[in-house]
């Protein structure tokens, strides 16, 4: 019974937050986080602005660039430099321009994603002494990096390059000192790693300055308006991280004059589990119609938009697949379909009917927007 008992909490857990997690509340979420990012781009706006893949992407219609720094190779015990993603691009962009920001946002409750608390640190730190090694390298052997040839500046650029250059490891406060420790002892292998697989370590020192350091920012950060530092006062190249969500990690209900949604932190994260083939780009061209529709028929909206793309993209000839949509599972009487949400598609060629149920769970497939649905009985399973 107890057993029992705790399925039946599970599957109600489930069924909430599945209610929680509609289209319209992630859409609402992602257009409130971007005023967010919005006005932190709007402090430094000679900065770039670049989305971490693939989450980030959802949070601004400006983006700059991209770049593709994972969680996971920052993950506790886990630390990685992947030389198979440098992102070099991003360290030339900030070398001339000064600096960048990245978003990104995660639902994990944590202020930051892995990706800037430790990824991003870890790979400005093994750049930073890359190009200290370089430089120092080519100074030694009497190639000037810097104009003029005269002896006594190239002597005084060398020194005061060798004693400027910031080669530390910075990592956000959270991070404990045991941690920072055997991330460091690692760092001197990831070098060896990044000079191994051939990258252009000479642009790279020909275009920085100043050595990278991370800043994070986010919803909890405080900044004085009226004291805002000029990105070029500092005496590094500012890569600036801003976490885009609250870093409660509670689904929070908000009220506006008009509709009442939850609000979902990172809510741009797993993009397939919820986007029903909407993109970033389809979202930013669509966004005040959706935004203003409200939740009733926001549905309806997207899967509008999502078809019209695709036969826009199928008559030019570009790849333009099917949105499939999985099948929902019931958890309680198969009669009783009023919690399941149906599908997007207005064409019922655009669903894959799956009859095959993988457990003695009811499984059913909305038919189009027909309101109709085909599905398994309690009793037994359709063949």
């Amino acid at each position: 019974m107890e057993n029992e008992a705790n399925i039946s909490i599970y599957r109600a857990a489930r069924t909430i937050k599945r209610r929680q997690n509609t289209l319209y509340n992630a859409l609402r979420s992602i257009y409130d986080d971007s005023i967010f990012v919005g006005e932190i781009s709007q402090l430094w706006p000679q900065l770039p602005l670049l989305a971490n893949l693939r989450c980030g992407l959802w949070y601004s219609s400006k983006f700059h660039s991209t770049c593709y720094f994972k969680s996971t190779d920052g993950h506790t015990n886990n630390w990685s430099f992947n030389t198979s993603r440098l992102n070099l691009h991003v360290a030339l962009l900030a070398g001339q321009k000064g600096g960048c920001i990245i978003v990104d946002s995660t639902r994990k409750g944590k202020r930051f994603p892995d990706s800037m608390s430790k990824t991003i640190p870890i790979w400005t730190c093994v750049l930073n002494r890359s190009v200290y090694k370089y430089r120092k390298k080519m100074c030694n052997g009497g190639v000037v990096l810097a104009k003029g040839n005269a002896s006594d500046e190239h002597e005084k650029s060398t020194s005061q390059f060798t004693a400027d250059w910031d080669c530390s490891l910075h990592l956000p406060l959270w991070v404990s000192d045991t941690e920072k420790a055997a991330i460091d002892d690692r760092v001197e292998e990831w070098i060896k790693e990044l000079d191994a697989s051939g990258a252009d370590i000479a642009s790279l020192a020909s275009c920085l300055k100043k050595p990278l350091r991370p800043l994070w920012i986010s919803q909890k950060t405080v900044i004085w308006l009226n004291e805002v530092p000029d990105h070029d006062s500092w005496d590094f190249t500012p890569i600036i991280l801003v976490s885009a969500s609250s870093q409660s990690g509670i689904i929070q209900n908000r009220t506006t004059s008009e509709f009442s949604w939850n609000y979902i932190p990172g809510a741009g994260d797993d993009e397939e589990s919820w986007a029903r083939g909407l993109t970033p780009n389809l979202f930013w061209k669509n966004a005040y119609d959706l935004i203003n529709s409200g939740p009733d028929i926001c549905n309806q909206k997207v899967a509008d938009i999502v078809e019209k793309d695709r036969v826009y993209r199928a008559q030019r000839g570009q790849i333009a697949p099917q949105v499939i949509l999985k099948s929902s599972k019931l958890s309680g009487n198969s009669s009783d379909l009023s919690h399941v949400e149906p599908p997007l598609s207005s064409d019922i060629s655009d669903l894959n009917i799956d009859l095959k149920a993988s457990d003695e769970s009811c499984t059913i497939s909305w038919l189009g927007s027909t309101n109709l649905a085909v599905g398994t009985s309690q009793h037994g399973k359709l063949n």
